[in-house]
């Protein structure tokens, strides 16, 4: 997905601070997608309090977005630099084209990892068969010796795996005994989970990693501390557990993100991650010049063509970090 937004904020990040060890908060903001019946996203990462959790750097949480009413998803090529995007839906389908020259459909309960690491472009549409849209779109940003990686492009379907109290679908790394084929190029935890009403997950995890916790339905607990719908709990290193408690009626749904603290600093802007200003600099120049960097989306029938780079802010940028210990 892009970041559509016409005046990004530019981000430099960095992970060498960290937070007190404790549940964090953290509400979203919306974000519309363009057009005149703009398809609202409610965006998590980055956001002023916390820049990353682990390497993904990027949350949006969409839907249940009815398509006969905002036009669905039609987002044209568009381009991605030092980063894998990362889709997972709960309903709908979308039609995913690349200049690799993938061509796949992101539907519910699958993953689409696509590797942008010098440069790659690729397009988004809702199929017909998607009447509504439901679903979140994660970026992960690349360490610095892999930052010019190859494009590539992965698909995998996760096995269900029954959980005392609920279930699990891992769809990056590995949780209750299973482990995703999807590569990665820095440890990372990725997977939805299914709370019963009422029920508790007994979670055992990697004390060395950072955890976020997505809520997309229901009222939870994350080990104790109340998150209700569309929050995202973030819990510091060092915890070997976590406890996700369903206080609400119905079947609670969450997405599970985790890693090692970044350490590296970062600077974002629209759909590209870099190093400095110049790195954002010359991956725009490249796209607005039609350049080979990011190659060409084949078989795109949107009608509008490339989607165009925002102009670039006039300001310095300043780092934003996460919050000190």
């Amino acid at each position: 997905m892009s970041n559509t937004e016409t005046r990004p904020a530019e981000l430099k990040c960095g992970g060498e601070d960290r937070p007190e060890r404790g549940i964090e908060v953290l509400a979203p903001r919306e974000v519309p997608l363009g057009g005149p019946r703009a398809m609202t996203v409610r965006r998590t990462l980055p956001q002023r309090a916390r820049t990353l959790i682990g390497a993904w750097c990027f949350a949006d949480h969409y839907g249940p977005d009815d398509v006969a009413l905002s036009g669905g998803m039609r987002v044209p090529p568009h381009p991605h630099t030092g980063l894998q995007t990362v889709s997972w839906l709960f309903s709908g389908e979308i039609e995913h084209r690349d200049s690799l020259g993938s061509h796949a459909f992101v539907r519910p309960g699958e993953v689409n990892l696509m590797t942008g690491g010098l440069g790659i472009a690729h397009s988004e549409v809702s199929t017909p068969r998607a009447t509504v849209l439901h679903g979140v779109q994660l970026w992960v940003a690349l360490p610095a010796a892999h930052r010019d990686a190859a494009r590539d492009f992965r698909h995998h379907v996760p096995r269900p795996v029954r959980l005392e109290g609920g279930e699990a679908r891992v769809f990056l790394g590995s949780l209750a005994g299973d482990t995703s084929p999807v590569p990665t190029f820095t440890p990372l935890l990725g997977a939805e989970l299914l709370i019963d009403p009422g029920a508790t997950l007994e979670l055992a995890v990697a004390a060395g990693f950072e955890h976020g916790v997505l809520v997309d339905t229901g009222e939870v607990r994350l080990n104790g501390t109340r998150l209700a719908a569309a929050d995202l709990g973030y819990a510091a290193p060092g915890l070997t557990a976590l406890r996700l408690g369903n206080t609400s009626q119905e079947r609670a749904r969450v997405i599970l993100l985790g890693g090692p603290p970044f350490e590296e600093e970062i600077v974002m802007w629209w759909n590209f991650v870099g190093r400095s200003h110049e790195d954002i600099v010359r991956a725009r120049e490249a796209w607005q010049s039609e350049s080979d960097r990011f190659g060409r989306v084949e078989g795109y029938e949107g009608g509008t063509g490339r989607l165009p780079a925002p102009e670039l802010p006039r300001a310095t940028i300043t780092p934003r970090r996460n919050p000190p210990r």
